[in-house]
């Protein structure tokens, strides 16, 4: 559902006014974008369930006091990603504290045993790329492929123009593509395109 239509307007009014039925709908247009923007940053099944639902908690208690100016898609995405960055600050805090090593979300995700090996080799080279991007990079990119946000939407999510980001993006990928090739791997090799 496109979140700048009038449609989705009307159905973000209902679901402000206590709508059930609307703010379901509400919910699943984003629920799964908004989790697997998260799962992308912190690699934890767990963590990620648990933040899209502090954020949907949040949307609840706030929606009602929220004015609609076509910026609801990257006002999600920010709260969503604030949670995110504080429960990591927070868990970095414990892991000092305790004397451990940081917490490493990326050890606890399960190996999927059904993958091919060169499948699940290209997935761990392109997470290891990405882990190299800068913060601000590889949030960029989560947040155009995984979160699935219009470049329109970006722009009010980083509050920076259109064509600042386009070439923010491009730069991204471009560092991406040179950071896989180095390690043998090219995009067809993930079912992308080659340009």
């Amino acid at each position: 559902m496109d979140p700048t239509t009038d449609e989705f307007q009307q159905l973000l009014k209902r679901a402000a006014e206590g709508d059930s039925v609307a703010w379901r709908s509400v919910v699943e247009a984003f629920a799964p974008r908004v989790y697997g923007l998260v799962r992308a940053q912190c690699r934890d099944d767990e963590l990620a369930e648990e933040i899209a639902q502090s954020t949907f908690c949040t949307v609840a208690a706030k929606i009602g006091s929220y004015i609609e100016g076509g910026r609801f898609e990257s006002w999600v995405f920010r709260i969503a990603m604030n949670r995110l960055r504080d429960e990591m600050r927070r868990r970095k805090r414990q892991a000092r504290n305790a004397g451990d090593e940081p917490l490493d979300a990326s050890a606890a995700r399960p190996v999927r045993r059904d993958a091919g090996v060169e499948a699940a080799e290209s997935v761990d080279r392109l997470r290891a790329a990405m882990a190299r991007l800068s913060e601000a990079d590889r949030e960029l990119v989560d947040l155009r492929h995984i979160g699935g946000m219009s470049f329109k939407a970006l722009s009010d999510y980083f509050e920076e123009p259109v064509g600042t980001l386009l070439a923010r993006h491009h730069r991204a990928l471009r560092k991406l593509r040179a950071m896989l090739e180095e390690t043998g791997l090219e995009a067809r090799d993930l079912g992308g395109e080659e340009r």
